[in-house]
């Protein structure tokens, strides 16, 4: 598989676990309300804690589909003929 590809593949899975990880340890009581914000929203969403935990997920997950797809467990061409 080409370096493009690998890449695709990283990102589209950066961007699953990302979504799956963004609404965990949010805590949505605010100690201030301000008018025209939605009363939903975090006070500290802490994106840096999540971003690097989808990082470090997706980089182990990426790596096992590597090894799959390296050592021919995982090869989508010969499924399909």
């Amino acid at each position: 598989m080409s370096a493009t590809g690998l890449a695709i593949i990283y990102v589209i899975i950066w961007w699953i676990i990302f979504f799956a990880i963004l609404p965990i340890d949010v805590n949505r009581s605010k100690t201030v309300k301000i008018d025209g914000e939605d009363p939903g929203s975090p006070e500290n969403p802490k994106m840096i804690k999540k971003f690097l935990y989808c990082t470090g997920i997706t980089t182990i997950i990426f790596i096992i589909i590597y090894l799959l797809i390296k050592f021919e467990y995982l090869n989508l061409r010969n499924m399909i003929t």
